[in-house]
């Protein structure tokens, strides 16, 4: 049950309308557990839950906090409240995380670094399991490792792995009357081909697998034993092969770090305040190894810490994402109980959250502590670094504005077909991907690059003054005629002295790229080591990758496309039938009213209007 109450746009509600957290309001909200929904005129602002729904609206209605507080400016922008009604708390948890990651509120925790790192699987189902990269861990019953956040110390343990365990490398195991070439080179044991007993391989199999779980010495005393054996038996080439084997597990050893002795998979979360700012780093320990590691930077959170620790384990975990057996944290969580039976669900076993005090597990979270600090070591520097160019690009290129928001556009064509403008957005020195825009050509279906721009910008720009959301510098590729369609947009929107435009060329290999500014005759040559002069090149370079890539996209989606799909009265199905039928598309479009009507679906009139469409000129003199 979801109960709302609408407020005017301006931030000050007039004296003739209620607050959005009015008197009235609050006492429609029910005292349950659910989920309430903060939003300004066209956004969602914050997702929050509650045990006790009116409790907790009612001390934002009565808040007294400093003016320019976090809650009092989110506050100040509400104009309409909406709550959802769970019948537990924990559904209410769930609703909560799954809100976030829909509406991604201003004012909640967002992880902006979500991506899954790769794992590495074994696929212990099998009778005869291979090794295999995936970033997505099932509920299938193999086993899974990682993950792994440097692909380096990835590609490192697999190729000892394929090197010194050669198991298979095809996906299905097909009886063969010869081997394939990686028996031949000696990767694979070749099961296809009958080259290996069904014991050996289970038994390599084991061995990568305590290699994976951090039990490399085990591997090595084994293997040990084995090569003494067969040397005492003369098998030297068998020996031969174990002594590599040992030297491979051993120099792999010689990396590792142990940093405890149970072997368990552990989460170790740090997390360091400065000002408003907080930065939360994550360790992945597995087999009581660091295999990896992921920061967070949380500008300018909303909520105490333990909320915030809260929210974030919360956004990160997922059934793709499942977390392992503990998880140590810094202190203990808001909703500890609740956030455990909900990861416990997620693991499909049971799942730890500890605040260690002492021993081992202390000294994770003394360095996952220490790893939350770097990172603003890490801003700092970034910062800094962005200081010194936005200093360049406006000393420079003469600009009026600091060029802290930049665009970039780019169309893409091949003889006007599929065109596509590409609009990138980079944000102090970084590239902000939720901005990027793909814009697909409707007014021209021939190669007319200026037509094209002007069509882009005009939209960009009716859509910026729309929702106040402009660049401080927009980048062109291209030349002055580019530069001169641009100046007529901004010029239509009133917008030439709040943009500063600049157009980028590619010129001849001696004369390198040409920078041209409006009003400005001749255009800016700066050295090909130039910061400014490579920052911009990369923003035009990524601009156009994104162009191609869509275009490409575009392109291959019409090429696959059958001639059917243009007809009026056929969907997938019919499509499908007539294929099904007829054959083909060519005995489709040789048959006649009769044969159509024929088929499954179709009938006479579809028939008549199919054949109509397929052969326009038989049918002009009816």
């Amino acid at each position: 049950m979801a109960t709302s109450i609408s407020n005017p746009e301006s931030v000050e509600p007039p004296l003739d309308r209620k607050p959005p957290l009015s008197a009235e309001f609050l006492a429609t909200v029910s005292h349950g557990p659910g989920v309430y929904q903060m939003l300004s005129k066209k956004q969602v602002l914050y997702v929050g839950k509650a045990r006790d729904l009116r409790k907790r609206l009612s001390q934002y209605a009565h808040f007294s906090g400093p003016v320019h507080s976090k809650t009092a400016v989110m506050l100040s922008h509400i104009q309409r409240v909406e709550t959802i009604l769970t019948t537990t708390e924990k559904e209410a948890l769930i609703l909560e995380a799954s809100l976030i990651k829909q509406h991604r509120p201003r004012y909640n925790v967002i992880l902006r670094d979500d991506k899954n790192y790769p794992l590495i699987k074994v696929t212990t189902r099998d009778p005869w399991p291979r090794i295999v990269v995936t970033r997505k861990r099932l509920r299938d019953g193999n086993r899974y490792f990682g993950p792994y956040s440097s692909g380096t110390a990835m590609r490192t343990t697999l190729q000892l792995l394929y090197a010194q365990f050669p198991l298979r490398r095809c996906k299905i195991v097909r009886e063969r009357q010869r081997p394939c070439l990686n028996y031949q080179m000696g990767r694979c044991l070749a099961p296809c081909a009958g080259k290996v007993n069904l014991e050996d391989y289970q038994r390599m199999v084991h061995d990568v697998l305590l290699i994976l779980e951090g039990k490399a010495t085990e591997v090595v005393a084994e293997l040990n034993v084995k090569m003494e054996q067969a040397a005492a038996d003369l098998a030297f080439e068998k020996a031969a092969l174990y002594r590599d084997q040992i030297k491979g597990v051993s120099r792999t050893l010689e990396h590792q770090s142990i940093v405890a002795e149970h072997h368990l998979d552990q989460d170790v979360f740090g997390m360091h305040r400065q000002d408003a700012s907080v930065g939360v780093a994550l360790l992945f320990v597995r087999g009581g190894m660091i295999t990896g590691a992921q920061t967070f930077f949380l500008a300018d959170p909303l909520g105490e810490d333990d909320h915030l620790l809260a929210q974030t384990i919360l956004q990160y975990y997922s059934s793709e994402r499942q977390p392992p057996r503990e998880l140590l944290l810094p202190f203990m969580i808001e909703d500890q109980e609740l956030i455990a039976e909900r990861l416990a669900e997620l693991r499909e076993g049971p799942v730890a959250l500890l605040a260690p005090q002492r021993g081992k597990r202390m000294q994770l979270m003394q360095m996952a502590a220490a790893n939350a600090a770097q990172i603003f070591s890490e801003q700092v520097k970034q910062k800094q670094s962005w200081e010194t160019l936005a200093v360049a690009l406006t000393t420079k290129l003469r600009l009026v504005h600091r060029p802290d928001t930049i665009e970039c556009l780019d169309i893409s064509n091949l003889l006007g077909k599929q065109a596509v403008g590409s609009l990138v957005c980079f944000v102090q020195g970084e590239k902000s991907v939720k901005q990027f825009r793909h814009y697909r050509i409707k007014s021209q279906d021939t190669p007319d690059d200026y037509a094209m721009m002007r069509e882009v910008l005009e939209r960009r720009m009716a859509k910026g003054c729309e929702t106040n959301n402009l660049p401080d510098l927009l980048l062109l590729d291209g030349g002055k005629g580019q530069l001169q369609v641009a100046l007529d947009v901004l010029s239509r929107f009133d917008l030439l002295e709040r943009i500063d435009l600049v157009a980028i060329a590619k010129e001849k290999a001696e004369e390198g790229e040409k920078l041209f500014r409006p009003g400005r005759k001749n255009p800016i040559l700066l050295p090909a080591y130039s910061p400014v002069l490579l920052y911009l090149m990369r923003i035009r370079d990524e601009a156009h990758r994104f162009g191609i890539t869509f275009h490409r996209k575009l392109r291959g989606r019409e090429q696959l496309q059958s001639p059917l799909d243009q007809i009026e009265g056929i969907g997938p199905l019919r499509k499908k039938r007539l294929l099904q039928t007829l054959g083909s598309f060519k005995r489709v479009f040789a048959a006649g009213i009769e044969e159509l009507a024929a088929v499954p679906g179709i009938g006479p009139e579809l028939a008549r209007q199919i054949h109509e469409q397929l052969h326009p000129k038989d049918h002009e003199t009816e």
